[in-house]
């Protein structure tokens, strides 16, 4: 689903009147998606209020080196955005994703009280341990709540009533505005008081947010449409490659039949909705030979589901495969865009942060520079660029997800152009006063400085974030949401990894050919050379990426055989849902 069909600011709460003898169905609907809403706006302002300033704390307070502590923040990151695929696959297969969701709402309030603890009541001696033991219980939070809670948001929708499926267009714009607001509030609210009051104080606010939304959640919960857990899919996918390979020798062309559906004319997958089936593609023709049907099929009174699958269930399995590579050339963008919980922060530190005679703007607190310049720019691009951008293509989103992806792919390599210009150009104003060797002593260079890099990061997001969720919501399997939603955010912890791994190697490399480019003392290291390789690197990566989407085949149904009449290339037309 394109979220930008629909308009940003608007909720359509109008229903039409319904046939004589129709009720109103009593549960779903933005009644019950609005408490979800409220739940995923308090766990972004709890996990902005805490990434956003982490390295701060490591540095400052628990005494650890600038790198150790970027890597340190950097692989909380990454294990708290991989964890959800456990989550996910724990959701679909046995709890369903409302248990998983209040499940992982308890842990993630323990983890956070339990953080606030660290920092007042535990003896200093004890401290570190019990810091790492409570992020790492929140990265088991997030494990089974992330995948799950806008995929449980969006379920309360329902794509064969017309109405609901207007309004689930309108859900996705407002569920991000919603966590950008979160988000944003932490890092301006959160981040001031953890830098002008106490870490008690900033973390106790964190874990009475988390506090506040589970009492909602639990208010919702005779709202809620509720999915029962179907059973691992993964069982399903494994059938197909296990059947293509019992067959390697049958052919369709000497006599082989296919396996259209099952007996009940609906996917193999349970759960998909409607019976709509998936129409037969070119790529990946291996995996068709799970679907041929031949004479030890066609003599079975039963079908063997380990050695016939049906054409759906082959072309699901196809939907996974050809998300891989996509999700593979969009992990540099994340090793770039975690800057901003790390180098961006402590580049600030450095500078005048001061504006008017009383007010010191916290380093972190520019982070919220991309909120607001998302919230600027979604308008912008629904009600502009997109109008325009259809009558140019004449595609009805203006624009593919991909090709939403890789214009934000492109921003990241200005964003780190514009970060390593502007950090040569605080080095150069530290070394004409004199203060080169003095890292505590502030530049004379004002933190405003930052922001293009901020600006440019915000605009990148709402191309490739955005486009992500929308790709990974609409192109799995319709049962594997919650499976498909952990693919995307854990994108953003491998890439996390990556960026540590380029840390290590740029500083091993550099530690060999002289001084190490990333040292405690940004004014005498060369944060501008790593930003550089990581412009570089993006680059590369971008052209990859391009390459990789020019062969990328969306997902077109039976009811989509009309893209003759819209103009549309067949092999690039999304399903009914754009």
């Amino acid at each position: 689903m394109d979220s930008s069909v629909a308009p940003v600011m608007t909720i359509d709460t109008n229903q039409k009147s319904l046939p004589a003898g129709e009720k109103r169905p009593s549960k779903g609907g933005w009644n019950a998606a609005i408490f979800v809403i409220f739940v995923e706006m308090a766990e972004r302002f709890a996990f902005y209020g805490l990434a956003g300033n982490l390295i701060t704390y490591l540095t400052n307070n628990l005494g650890e080196p600038t790198t150790t502590a970027a890597e340190s923040v950097n692989t909380w990151v990454g294990v708290s955005s991989i964890f959800p695929i456990l989550g996910a696959i724990i959701a679909d297969s046995f709890l369903g994703r409302f248990n998983t969701i209040l499940l992982s709402s308890i842990i993630y309030f323990l983890g956070m009280v339990l953080l606030s603890l660290s920092v007042s009541v535990v003896p200093t001696e004890h401290r570190r341990v019990v810091f790492y033991t409570a992020l790492y219980i929140l990265a088991v939070g997030e494990g089974g709540h992330k995948p799950c809670v806008q995929t449980f948001a969006a379920d309360q929708f329902d794509e064969d009533n017309p109405d609901e499926k207007a309004a689930k267009s309108s859900f996705f714009n407002w569920w991000y505005l919603a966590i950008v607001f979160g988000a944003s509030t932490a890092i301006l609210v959160v981040i001031y008081l953890q830098d002008h009051v106490s870490w008690t104080v900033g973390f106790g606010v964190l874990a009475g947010v988390l506090a506040v939304s589970l009492a909602l959640f639990l208010m919702g919960i005779k709202r809620y449409r509720k999915q029962s857990p179907t059973g691992s899919p993964f069982t399903r996918m494994f059938q197909v490659f296990v059947a293509a390979a019992r067959k390697w020798r049958v052919s369709e062309i000497h006599g082989g039949r296919i396996c259209y559906e099952d007996h009940d004319g609906r996917s193999q997958f349970p759960g998909q909705t409607g019976g709509r089936n998936l129409v037969r593609t070119n790529q990946l023709r291996c995996l068709d030979k799970a679907m041929m049907i031949d004479d030890n099929d066609a003599s079975s009174k039963t079908r063997n589901p380990w050695r016939l699958c049906s054409l759906n269930q082959v072309e699901e399995v196809k939907l996974v495969l050809r998300l891989i590579p996509i999700w593979l050339g969009c992990l540099m963008y994340c090793a770039v865009i975690v800057q901003i919980h790390t180098f961006f922060t402590k580049q600030g530190s450095t500078m005048i942060r001061s504006i008017g005679p009383h007010f010191q703007v916290p380093p972190a607190a520019l982070q919220s520079v991309i909120g607001f310049t998302i919230l600027v720019a979604v308008p912008i691009y629904d009600r502009i660029l997109i109008p325009i951008a259809r009558k140019v293509t004449g595609h009805p989103s203006g624009i593919t997800m991909l090709q939403r992806i890789g214009v934000g792919l492109f921003l990241s390599i200005l964003m780190m152009v514009a970060a390593a210009l502007v950090e040569a150009k605080r080095v150069n104003i530290a070394k004409e006063h004199g203060i080169i060797d003095s890292p505590k002593a502030t530049v004379p260079m004002s933190i405003l400085w930052l922001l293009p890099q901020y600006i440019i990061c915000g605009i990148a997001d709402v191309f490739t974030v955005v486009g992500l969720q929308e790709l990974f919501y609409d192109q799995v399997p319709e049962v594997m949401r919650s499976v498909g939603a952990a693919a995307y955010i854990s994108i953003v912890g491998i890439g996390s990894f990556v960026n540590t791994a380029i840390i290590s190697i740029v500083q091993n490399i550099s530690s060999r050919h002289g001084k190490a480019w990333l040292g405690n003392n940004l004014n005498r290291a060369h944060l501008d050379y790593f930003y550089w390789v990581l412009a570089g690197l993006s680059a590369v990566n971008l052209c990859v990426y391009l390459g990789i989407a020019k062969g990328f085949v969306y997902k077109r149904v039976e009811c989509d055989d009309t893209e003759g009449e819209k103009g549309l290339n067949p092999n690039i037309y999304l399903d009914e849902q754009i």
